[in-house]
């Protein structure tokens, strides 16, 4: 059987595993990559938060990206029964990117992987992991590439960014279940030819539909739009016909969408996706680190898959860095309550979006700039600044401004 030796191996070649492969390269060692599909592949999780740019940037992949003439995303806006919260991270309140993109994803992975690859970082497409084992902090991988070959890698270091794959939490059974309730997504590409009557195409718009259903709106460069209802599974199951059928009565309902795109072409059929949220005990190890979904997977209201992922493989990238130059590393203190800090605030926001309490905020008549831009800074993926209230005291500040607002509202 063929062996391998390398400093580290790093599972998934999606943004999490790229972004640390590169990190990891640029500081002198030995990297490889093993990827269980091929590339290019289909992947939601199409609009990116301003955040994510560093990480992309620290790993060198900026310069591609921008060649591509991906959509710049200026903002984000979110409609409700004919009212508009607008966000414009010009105006966020931490410093930092106030750009970003829309991408269709299988594009947008691909151009980091080739980018990646020229490096000097390998990547095996169609290359599973059967079996992993550790001996300290040495490791020896099993996996089993197109052809049915069978080989092993051995490495002093692994990072797990398998995203949904979930690679090393299965296989040494770290999974737990989400403190979210499971929801379903309904989503495909249409071909936007009535663009120009809506929206602005450089941020993505956010419909509520009913109070716990809403919709996304992503405008691409390539003159396509993804859309996709997200809610509970009840929600869903009364839609009679074909995934088509489905998605084309629930836009027919929507006053916002239904004209704009009435028998728009589908780029393909309606996939579905749920039961997404999904998080594990932890996410380290000797020898090991979770980055990205691996770690634990929200929801997509706000667009946080992404900027999670290359985050935390941007700070677990540099630890991973010294760890190999035995410098002392603390991991939990380093990188799980980092991590932890992140999750959680966006947490808050997806649990007050789904309960009510952001749509008290987003849509209150006369919203107070300051407290807004500060929003504006977590939308903006900056779930780090303690320097921002409504990051640093988040699930207090958020419910204790929706009722200040209900008050307000209600005396006037």
């Amino acid at each position: 059987m063929k062996t391998e030796n390398v400093d580290v191996l790093v599972i998934g070649a999606g943004p999490s595993g790229t972004v640390a492969a590169s990190i990891i390269n640029k500081a002198g060692f030995n990297v490889k990559i093993v990827e269980k599909m091929k590339f290019p592949r289909f992947v939601i999780g199409e609009s990116l938060l301003p955040r994510c740019m560093e990480a992309l940037e620290e790993a060198g992949f900026l310069d591609a990206l921008r060649q591509a003439g991906f959509q710049e995303k200026y903002g984000a806006k979110f409609v409700s029964n004919g009212k508009v919260c607008d966000f414009e991270f010009d105006y966020q309140f931490t410093p930092g990117w106030t750009r970003t993109w829309q991408v269709p994803r299988a594009e947008f992975d691909k151009i980091l992987a080739d980018t990646v690859v020229s490096q000097g970082v390998p990547i095996s497409y169609e290359t599973t992991v059967t079996g992993i084992k550790f001996n300290g902090s040495e490791s020896e991988t099993t996996v089993v590439d197109a052809k049915g070959e069978e080989s092993t890698i051995k490495a002093r270091f692994i990072v797990d960014g398998s995203g949904y794959g979930r690679v090393i939490p299965r296989l040494f059974n770290l999974e737990r279940p989400s403190s979210l309730p499971p929801r379903k997504a309904l989503f495909t590409h249409f071909v936007d030819l009535k663009r120009a009557m809506a929206d602005q195409p450089s941020r993505i718009t956010i419909v509520v539909h009913k109070p716990d259903v809403w919709i996304w709106v992503i405008p691409f460069s390539n003159g396509k739009t993804s859309l996709g209802f997200v809610g509970s599974p009840s929600f869903f199951e009364p839609l009679k016909g074909t995934p088509e059928d489905q998605l084309r009565h629930l836009v027919s309902t929507e006053p916002y969408l239904a004209e704009r795109f009435k028998n728009a072409e589908m780029i393909f059929e309606p996939r579905e996706l749920k039961s997404w949220s999904v998080t594990t005990d932890k996410f380290f190890g000797e020898g090991f680190v979770l980055t990205g979904n691996v770690t634990e997977f929200l929801d997509p209201v706000f667009s946080s898959g992404v900027t999670l992922a290359v985050s935390s493989s941007q700070i677990a990238a540099n630890l991973v860095v010294r760890e190999l130059k035995a410098e002392k590393v603390d991991w939990q203190k380093e990188y799980m309550d980092v991590m932890m800090q992140g999750v959680d605030v966006f947490r808050t926001y997806v649990n007050a979006w789904y309960d009510g309490t952001l749509h008290t905020i987003f849509f209150a008549e006369n919203q107070d700039e300051d407290i807004k831009n500060m929003i504006c800074s977590v939308l903006a993926g900056y779930v780090w600044d303690q320097n921002n209230p409504y990051v640093k005291d988040h699930e207090q500040a958020v419910y204790k401004l929706a009722r200040i607002i209900r008050l307000r509202d209600t005396i006037v």
